[in-house]
């Protein structure tokens, strides 16, 4: 049966352990088509894995199985999770990784707790290797969730941050820094924010306007843009954000109207 299996994780990819997962899942199902969404998680960082799970999921036919394995509790007492939501499976550690499936409707996880289904032997480092390799693999060949263990109805999750409202402006901060230095952000254009212009306050900086693309900011300028998974982002256009402003994760981020806006008369607008 050929089906795709994502493969999310932050192992790296300087050691062989990404390529001995895909072993194991080859040899129980040879059709497996694999879609790496990244290794290069920075270490134990589950918000940073959750994340970029939510980013990518909505893009993969349904069908798809994710294995997403970012772990610093293995080998620990935390549960092994099989999960089926959106039409998708997940497979990976109950340690809040799959905090954004839980507000889901129909959502079903199970405890992968039926030795049947992983290697016979089991590490106490190696989970991805010995039960989530197999167990994403019998799935990928339509083994039924119930098989792999009981239900679970406590999944653990993360304390999302969630952005608080004062009238007209919004509070809240920086979840994620990319690549590129762009700070992404808890916030998202709100009923009473959409189609108004606004202003964006981080690290003392003011940013006047959301910005329709990277470019239409001069060089060199701090802007801030609507980016792809619906959340504001704060960039510097052909630099980095992050060393300009010099904020990361949890950094404080202020949204208002523009005060252009809220003093025009009703004939101006």
């Amino acid at each position: 049966m050929s089906r795709i299996v994502t493969l999310l994780t932050d192992f790296g990819l300087t050691d062989p352990f990404v390529g001995i997962v895909k072993g194991v899942i080859l040899g129980i199902n040879p059709e497996v088509r694999f879609v790496d969404l990244t290794h290069e998680i920075p270490p134990q960082d589950i918000l940073a894995g959750s994340l970029g799970l939510e980013a990518a999921v909505p893009f993969f036919p349904p069908g798809t199985i994710h294995l997403a394995v970012v772990d610093p509790g293995v080998g620990g007492e935390r549960r092994p999770l099989a999960v089926e939501a959106r039409g998708h499976a997940f497979v990976g550690p109950d340690n809040g990784l799959f905090t954004f499936l839980w507000d889901q409707p129909a959502v079903r996880a199970v405890a992968c707790s039926n030795p049947a289904y992983h290697l016979p032997s089991v590490s106490h480092t190696f989970h991805a290797r010995d039960l989530f390799a197999p167990v994403a693999a019998r799935l990928s060949l339509g083994l039924p969730l119930w098989r792999l263990g009981p239900p679970v109805e406590d999944p653990v999750k993360l304390p999302w941050p969630r952005p608080r409202r004062n009238g007209d402006a919004e509070s809240g901060e920086i979840l994620h820094v990319d690549r590129f230095g762009n700070l992404m952000t808890n916030l998202t254009l709100s009923e009473s924010l959409e189609g108004t212009e606004v202003v964006i306050e981080v690290a003392g900086v003011k940013i006047p306007r959301l910005s329709p693309y990277y470019g239409a900011t001069r060089s060199g300028e701090v802007g801030a843009i609507v980016g792809s998974t619906g959340r504001i982002e704060i960039f510097l256009n052909g630099g980095s954000a992050r060393e300009r402003l010099g904020v990361g994760r949890g950094a404080p981020v202020r949204m208002s109207r523009s005060r252009r806006v809220n003093s025009a008369s009703p004939r101006q607008r």
